[in-house]
């Protein structure tokens, strides 16, 4: 549809006639992400309340459907890139976030440390140059209000403020060390999203090798090096079920859940029932 096409139908969402509301609601929502420009351009342009949030109401529909678009595709082709997933998380939440931006200040983090680090180096020793370059040099730590602000989960925001929850660290952490061939995977370590250095001899995601996860690392903590038995300890205090799955690497579909999950929790407990129920069906997405 050319231009003043689109620009016709929108004009008749002031219609009073509900059917007729529904009939170019349905029709700008099939159109898809071309006409939000044309619906942003409209709401500025008018003063008419009823007007504006129906055009919100649609732009909000448009966008979830592309993003859940996007979720799909991202399973469909095999759940490899763990960042890809996250932009994605975020780009529900933030329509604006661009993963251009998001990799390209990933980059800037993973070219630092690929200038430091060489293959005669131990595991430990990649991780110490990590650790340094992530937390000292580029100064991002742990958010002590995540627990009061939904900001902290999202990777975009994150970047920009270099301050994150458990997960948003531990995914960009991840993110950087598995480009840069280093094995850090995530472990669903709950109330507290860690991660994991594995041998790379052994399958990453088999939960029969327990033995071959050589360390954990906690972002939350500025990469804090600890072992199996820390974990243990944790499970203990905190009155957890010992499982395996909380000493073994999870899939990238299972730490979006977790992220999802966390987002989810946040909006329940401020009260926000449409906002948890809207993550809810990214959940269904990636298990349904």
């Amino acid at each position: 549809m050319d231009h003043k096409e689109i620009n016709a139908i929108i004009n008749l969402l002031d219609d009073p006639d509900s059917n007729v509301f529904q009939a170019i609601r349905a029709k700008l929502s099939q159109l898809g992400t071309e006409v939000i420009p044309h619906l942003e351009k409209a709401w500025e342009t008018s003063l008419d309340e009823l007007f504006q949030s129906r055009i919100e109401n649609i732009i909000q529909e448009i966008h979830h459907t592309d993003i859940k678009g996007k979720l799909k595709k991202w399973i469909k082709d095999g759940e490899q890139d763990l960042l890809k997933g996250a932009i994605i998380i975020s780009q529900f939440q933030y329509s604006d976030a661009k993963e251009k931006d998001i990799t390209r200040q990933i980059g800037i983090i993973k070219k630092d440390i690929w200038l430091e680090i060489n293959n005669n180096l131990t595991a430990l020793e990649k991780i110490k140059i990590v650790n340094h370059i992530f937390f000292d040099v580029h100064k991002y730590s742990r958010s002590k209000a995540f627990y009061n602000s939904v900001q902290g989960f999202f990777i975009n925001h994150v970047l920009d403020t270099k301050k994150g929850s458990p997960i948003a660290l531990a995914i960009i952490y991840a993110t950087i060390c598995q480009q840069l061939d280093i094995p850090i995977y995530g472990v669903a370590l709950p109330k507290n999203f860690i991660l994991c250095y594995k041998d790379q001899m052994q399958d990453v995601f088999d939960a029969e090798f327990t033995d071959n996860v050589l360390f954990y690392i906690n972002p939350f903590n500025k990469g804090v090096v600890f072992g199996k038995n820390e974990i243990e300890l944790f499970i203990k205090q905190q009155k957890l079920e010992n499982k395996k799955a909380h000493f073994q690497p999870c899939s990238n579909r299972n730490t979006l859940t977790h992220l999802i999950n966390e987002i989810i929790n946040y909006y329940e407990t401020n009260g926000d029932k449409t906002k948890a129920e809207n993550y809810r069906s990214l959940i269904k997405i990636l298990y349904f």
